[in-house]
């Protein structure tokens, strides 16, 4: 049985190699990127078995990212390359203070491949919880509907379903994302989102306002993510506001959030409080942002572990 799976689109990220404009930068690095895909690396690091459901270019770009998931211990076997489609790609821009702006190339992505029939109902069923974001369904048309048929086979066979909205305005308006992650949030069992998104979805992002706004949606979990403020949670009556944890310093924002999700997912499946759920979690976001990357700074178990001062620095 997988703990954690996901649907998604994963992407080459070119990083630059100095900051300021892009025009004015002349060289990148090759990475991986695709928020789902991170999420799954950085549950995978903390020792979660993890799936990931998706379809790059039959390409070297492709082949690239397939071995790179495959080499993290994600299973890849509803992973497919496929013809006629290019991998996607995006050049990031980052700022001095750390702070990103994403340049997508995705408009022949090859999840425009798949169709719900290509979804593996026993792949889904023998999970323990389907993690989705909002940023496969802005992709296409067909992806929500792909997104909503995988929901409908979670929820049949009582697979939780994680959901963080990770919404970009470069592929849907504000008001299409509301009106689609509204229609989302009455299956969704824990809900990942940045404070500003929920503003977005339900005009508000004062946290104990947003809770009043979930109710109707009976979600069990409710976190929200306030970046360098920490963030805040709700469950079973519960309500925590969890300190930030301050990182060394802030090199690339790019995929905190995502790492905020793998931890708090790995919390949530061993039975944590909510309030060292959120710790953890809010660590490994502090961890990632030290790290230039998407990826790259999303630490192991044992870094967590260290950086709370749980265990001692392992001298190897």
């Amino acid at each position: 049985m997988k703990d954690v799976i996901t649907l998604g689109e994963a992407m080459i990220a070119f990083n630059p190699e100095r900051t300021g404009p892009m025009k004015f930068v002349n060289s990148f690095e090759r990475n991986i990127g695709g928020a789902e895909l991170n999420v799954m690396i950085g549950c995978a690091r903390l020792g979660l078995d993890t799936g990931y459901i998706s379809r790059l270019g039959h390409d070297e770009f492709g082949k690239y990212i397939l071995n790179f998931a495959r080499g993290e211990g994600i299973d890849v076997s509803e992973t497919e390359l496929v013809d006629g489609y290019p991998t996607s790609l995006n050049f990031k821009e980052i700022s001095e203070d750390g702070s990103v702006r994403t340049f997508y190339y995705r408009n022949q992505s090859p999840t425009l491949s798949m169709t719900q029939s290509d979804l593996n109902e026993e792949y889904i069923k023998q999970a323990k919880i389907l993690h989705i974001t909002g940023i496969f369904p802005a992709i296409h048309d067909q992806n929500l509907e792909i997104t909503r048929e995988a929901i409908r086979l979670a929820k049949k066979h009582d697979v939780k379903v994680a959901f963080d909205p990770n919404i970009r305005l470069k592929l849907w308006t504000k008001q299409q994302a509301s009106d689609i992650i509204k229609s989302i949030l009455p299956d969704v069992d824990l809900l990942l989102a940045g404070d500003e998104e929920m503003e977005i979805v339900l005009g508000e992002r004062d946290p104990k306002k947003v809770l009043e706004l979930c109710e109707p949606y009976g979600i069990d979990y409710i976190v929200l993510k306030k970046g360098a403020d920490g963030s805040v949670g709700y469950a079973n009556g519960e309500y925590v506001e969890a300190d930030p944890v301050k990182p060394s310093k802030v090199v690339d924002t790019v995929g905190a959030g995502d790492g905020f999700d793998a931890g708090f997912l790995y919390s949530y499946l061993h039975g944590w409080s909510l309030e060292k759920s959120l710790d953890f979690a809010n660590t490994i976001g502090s961890m990632v942002v030290s790290v230039k990357g998407d990826n790259e700074g999303l630490p192991e178990l044992e870094d967590v572990q260290m950086k709370l001062g749980e265990i001692e620095r392992i001298e190897r």
